[in-house]
């Protein structure tokens, strides 16, 4: 059982609901990257998700586009996501998945890319241009790795499909809240939360929705029907507006707190 596993299994004992955090791999550098990884901990945050930076990020909205581009600019490659895992694993336990495109992986090989998350303490790997039907190498060796693989199902999926991606998935399965891209929005779906709840009856693994989760009362009520929400553009945007603040992490978590507090139950 790996840290994402764990922290499900914990989070279900004190019938409670996970947070999930995204920032992006060097921005605004790699020193703060660190930094915001430790400031989200200590609000909170139950699971990182590192974006690794990528030139053409097929489903990521302007705010991560941007992130992303900012970190590719300063030369952040894969090695440097992994260095900061293992600098993060010196001081703490907090599960880490990997959200990054599936180019990234080939380039490494499978095989090495997983042996690299396990051995480094990436905990699951999230690709979002990786379809289930091509997804069986992957998962094959993640598993022989103890690495989650968190396989993404969307309001298009039919039920048969989602089914096949939660028996497929590993850690949790990521539910795409909107059909498009990631980005903060001000209203979600008005029959999201009855789809969630659908899709959360028909499968046994943990599920959680991201994409457009902006605020502390988007965060609440999809929490009520899911085991856990993703929160990505809105902390980027937060990291935006405060770059240049020397208390950039204390500002990211006073906002990370306002969102544990609605998703937690205690």
């Amino acid at each position: 059982m790996n840290r994402i596993e764990a922290k499900f299994k914990e989070l279900k004992k004190r019938k409670d609901k996970a947070l999930i955090a995204y920032i992006t791999v060097g921005y605004p550098s790699l020193a703060m990257t660190e930094k915001l990884i430790i400031a989200l901990e200590r609000s909170k945050v139950d699971i990182i998700e590192l974006g690794v930076p990528f030139s053409d990020p097929l489903a990521d909205g302007p705010t991560i586009q941007k992130a992303s581009e900012s970190a590719l600019k300063k030369g952040v490659k894969l090695a440097d996501a992994f260095g900061i895992v293992r600098s993060i694993r010196k001081i703490s336990d907090i599960p880490i998945a990997f959200m990054l495109y599936y180019n990234i992986i080939l380039r490494r090989g499978i095989e090495s890319f997983v042996r690299e998350c396990a051995t480094s303490g990436v905990d699951g790997i999230i690709v979002p241009d990786l379809p289930l039907e091509e997804a069986d190498p992957l998962i094959q060796s993640s598993r022989r790795q103890g690495v989650a693989t968190i396989l993404l199902a969307a309001p298009t999926s039919t039920k048969d499909r989602i089914r096949r991606i939660a028996r497929s998935s590993t850690g949790f399965v990521y539910y795409v809240s909107v059909t498009g891209v990631t980005g903060a929005r001000r209203r979600l779906p008005p029959n999201l939360i009855a789809e969630v709840r659908a899709v959360k009856a028909s499968v046994k693994k943990p599920m959680c929705v991201g994409f457009g989760v902006s605020s502390p009362d988007q965060a609440r009520a999809l929490s009520a029907a899911a085991d856990g929400v993703i929160v990505g553009s809105a902390l980027i945007r937060t990291i935006e507006r405060n770059i240049d603040k020397r208390d950039l992490p204390e500002r990211v978590s006073r906002f990370a707190r306002t969102l544990a507090k609605a998703v937690h139950r205690d």
